[in-house]
């Protein structure tokens, strides 16, 4: 059975009310995988803006498997020293990773953000040597528009990170730098600027589904699981 763990932040772990881009995940690879999988991780909920705390088990859709190791203003720089026991405990094949916006904003510069980005893929593989990661670039949000340094910070980020892929890849544990999510527009993908709605979920989820399907043969085409 293939394990999938989605990593992520607040755009990842997603808030009281909402569906999340983990569910529309689960769904396409429910659709589209011919094979036995999981979704697993150590945690659960959904953060509670209310309670500004993550103890919310309010999803749109509660019957899916909700397991992930994601939270609200988390980054790299706090996934480094969870990510190999969660790897480990939870026996993962897959990261899904979605990381580095929080990193950017509030605790690393880009060359600092990067070097997190070295040391998460050697603590995931110190508990699987063969794990395998889908990265997914940060997407500019609204800050990114009126504030031009945090926009520098992101394409540089993005451009180590894309460095770090190449350099890191390696046959028994394959790096996938995914492509940003196609069309999306923080307009009308987002509900704050930064936070996916509804085609917002979708739009990253086809990001990583469409990557996997095209680099290493797992699911299908997202439009199969929207069909």
């Amino acid at each position: 059975m293939l394990r999938f763990m989605s990593v992520g932040d607040s755009q990842t772990i997603g808030s009281a009310g909402e569906h999340t881009w983990r569910y529309r995940m689960w769904q396409h690879l429910r659709t589209t995988y011919g094979g036995p999988f999981g979704i697993v991780g150590p945690r659960e909920t959904l953060y509670d803006k209310a309670t500004d705390s993550p103890d919310s088990y309010a999803y749109a859709e509660p019957d899916f498997p909700r397991a992930h190791l994601a939270g609200w203003g988390e980054g790299w720089i706090h996934m480094v020293p969870l990510i190999q026991e969660a790897v480990r405990a939870q026996r993962a094949d897959v990261l899904l990773v979605s990381l580095g916006l929080i990193d950017l904003g509030f605790y690393t510069n880009a060359e600092q953000t990067a070097g997190n980005v070295r040391a998460f893929v050697a603590e995931a593989r110190a508990a699987n040597p063969r794990i395998r990661m889908a990265v997914l670039p940060v997407t500019p949000n609204i800050r990114a528009r009126s504030d031009p340094p945090f926009a520098a910070a992101v394409d540089s980020f993005n451009d180590l990170l894309a460095k770090a892929v190449a350099d890191l890849g390696e046959p028994r544990s394959p790096l996938l730098l995914v492509s940003p999510p196609p069309g999306y527009d923080i307009h009308t993908d987002t509900y704050d600027g930064t936070h996916p709605n509804e085609s917002g979920e979708h739009r990253i989820a086809e990001a990583f589904a469409e990557a996997m399907h095209q680099a290493w043969g797992l699911g299908g085409p997202y439009a199969a699981a929207r069909a």
